[in-house]
């Protein structure tokens, strides 16, 4: 029941932005719930005057459909044929009472008829608002289907019936397509109808209006049945069995907590009700599920429908665990000295694992900081997905201390850290960064940009473990990768060259290796990667400035990483026309090949596979050359980047 609570505890701490309307970044609006409210896509509105008449009425446009609209706990979960309306906005089956004398079926007892009653009671209370009472006076009339057809929202067919969809026979009688047919996806009898009543100096629309909000909560209170105790809060509070859907958009019928299957199959004689195993209170479960949908509305990731969030109780902007070192700005800071500035492709990578950490503790120290004074500031990790239509599962949850998790996110962002050039910055300029990738990124890397989404929500499930909790990158993942990176003739130049930092990267957590070159290193992988290096940017040199095709060295990567000795030997041979083009300059490659083969051993210059070092070496090496300062004997010390980089 913990995320319940904390779901809880999030609602309250935030309780001043109960319907203040936000927006997405696709221009969707979104809100906190108040308590006894849902969302809902509303296909007609209809303005009613002060006195309860008809004012006039419009097919909304699709950027104005979503509504937030009172529900009791029976509304919240309605299905099929069960009649249970909505307190005010509903569909028009429910809200008109001319709906059968217009051609409308009903299936038992009349919608309508159930929806005036509770409607009344509403109007009648002494919570009710003047606008509820104005709503209440026109719909008691019976006649919005009549006033909807004589304002064109609405048609019928010759026989004075409602149309049930949209066919060419009807252009006779009404012209053109009208727009309630494009936007209502089944028949006109299923359309949505929100109302609005239209008063002088008050221009709130009823579902966004405060006043409308509490009257509802307040009246709603008073109806709430038998008090039970409550396993999320400890109190004696009134109870539900009904909990809410719409979890992750307005379409989603999922629940978290369900017990509806009364045959036998759910309790297997354990229990006699669902209350036996756990009951919460209605406000507890109104809230929690309100501040869900929110968080998820505000800062959550939907991955083919799986939910990843994160949160803090009193500060919801927690850094994101799944985003990569640039979009969460850790990367150094400018005014650090030059050899510590990863912000540039010329720039020397010098700095140590420590440096590194010491940099990033430093960035997040403001986070840090601003959750000192904060006594309910742990941090909330969530990832929801269903199976079934019906059913939500909690599939991974997390509560932490804010400085365990800060901790957490320091020795993933200096550990799984490497130099990447792959992605934009606000200019659309490619920019560098040094640091962790994204768990999506890792995805790709492993499976490809093509991998089926429910491959790259499953991964990214996998290893946001390894960064929360500190467990090592699951084997399959890296092997994946690192099978990619040594394969660049099957990928284009620009997955190569993402796949290869982010493979390092995941390489480096175990390793703790230095971007820069470390001619001490005597690993065998390291230096046969760095043979591999030498070779490709020798052959780029000799190679016309036009030239795109790929070198021996990239080429023959696959077979190289298999057994290295061999395709050494080939790739080798492969050099000598290129070292003929070079001319003098070839002395400083030829003496650098020299120098790192002798560092291998004997006995180890063998067909052994090589490990996921010899990437690391090939990455170090090659940006050696490409950015590292003129050795003697090359006399060209601004390089160009290699054929892969250049594409």
């Amino acid at each position: 029941m913990s995320w319940l609570l904390n779901l809880y505890e999030t609602y309250k701490a935030n309780v001043d932005r109960v319907g203040e309307i936000e927006t997405k970044h696709n221009d969707r609006e979104y809100t906190l719930l108040p308590v006894s409210h849902t969302t809902q896509n509303a296909h007609i509105t209809v303005e009613i005057t002060e006195a309860g008449e008809f004012h006039s009425a419009i097919v909304n446009d699709k950027s104005d459909i979503s509504t937030l609209i009172p529900c009791t706990e029976e509304s919240s979960s309605r299905a099929g044929s069960k009649i249970a309306p909505y307190p005010l906005h509903d569909k028009l089956s429910y809200v008109a009472g001319d709906f059968v004398a217009y051609g409308g079926q009903i299936k038992k007892e009349e919608p309508f008829a159930a929806y005036i009653k509770q409607l009344e009671e509403w109007a009648n209370s002494p919570y009710a608002s003047p606008k509820v009472k104005s709503i209440y006076t026109y719909l008691s009339k019976r006649r919005l289907i009549q006033d909807l057809v004589a304002w064109r929202v609405i048609f019928l067919d010759a026989n004075d019936k409602l149309i049930d969809k949209w066919d060419k026979k009807y252009e006779a009688l009404h012209g053109e397509k009208p727009p309630i047919f494009t936007l209502v996806a089944g028949e006109q009898e299923s359309a949505f109808v929100r109302f609005n009543v239209r008063k002088q100096n008050d221009h709130t629309m009823v579902w966004k209006d405060s006043e409308m909000f509490n009257s509802f909560v307040q009246h709603y209170s008073s109806l709430l049945g038998k008090e039970d105790f409550c396993y999320v809060t400890g109190e004696i509070l009134p109870s539900t069995d009904r909990h809410a859907n719409k979890i992750r958009n307005a379409g989603d019928k999922a629940k978290l907590i369900s017990a509806n299957d009364t045959s036998g199959f759910t309790f297997r004689g354990r229990f006699a009700q669902s209350s036996d195993a756990a009951s919460i209170s209605y406000e507890v479960s109104q809230k929690a599920h309100n501040a869900l949908k929110w968080l998820i509305n505000r800062q959550g990731k939907i991955i083919d429908q799986r939910v990843f969030l994160v949160w803090g109780n009193d500060d919801l902007d927690i850094p994101d665990p799944n985003a990569d070192t640039f979009t969460l700005k850790l990367e150094l800071e400018p005014e650090m000295e030059p050899e510590l500035k990863p912000v540039a492709a010329d720039v020397k990578i010098s700095h140590t694992y420590k440096e590194y950490a010491r940099e990033v503790a430093k960035a997040l120290d403001g986070y840090r900081n601003r959750l000192a004074s904060r006594s309910k500031s742990n941090v909330n990790i969530l990832i929801l997905d269903s199976a079934t239509t019906g059913r939500l599962a909690v599939l991974y949850y997390r509560n932490m201390e804010k400085n365990l998790y800060v901790d957490q996110l320091i020795k993933w962002h200096s550990t799984c850290a490497w130099l990447h050039k792959y992605r934009k910055n606000e200019q659309g300029e490619t920019a560098t960064f040094y640091g962790a990738p994204s768990t999506k990124d890792v995805a790709f890397a492993a499976y490809g940009p093509k991998a089926n989404e429910k491959v790259v929500k499953g991964m990214m499930e996998r290893v946001l473990p390894c960064i929360v909790d500190g467990h090592k990158i699951p084997q399959d993942i890296v092997r994946s990768a690192f099978q990619r990176a040594s394969n660049p003739v099957a990928l284009e130049s620009w997955e190569w060259e993402k796949t290869l930092s982010i493979t390092c990267a995941l390489i480096n957590t175990r390793e703790v290796y230095n971007v820069a070159l470390d001619t001490e290193n005597d690993d065998r992988s390291y230096l046969f990667g760095r043979l591999l290096a030498i070779a490709d940017v020798l052959e780029r040199r000799a190679l016309d400035s036009d030239e795109r095709r790929s070198t021996n060295a990239i080429r023959y990567m696959n077979s190289f990483s298999r057994y290295p000795a061999r395709t050494w030997s080939t790739i080798q041979s492969c050099l000598l026309p290129h070292q003929a083009r070079l001319g003098t300059r070839v002395r400083y490659y030829s003496n650098l090949i020299d120098e790192v083969a002798s560092k291998i051993k004997i006995e180890e210059f063998d067909n052994k596979a090589l490990t996921g070092k010899y990437l690391l070496g090939f990455y170090s090496q090659r940006h050696e050359l490409n950015y590292g300062k003129a050795k003697s004997g090359d006399s060209n010390p601004t390089i160009p980047t290699s054929n892969h980089e250049e594409r």
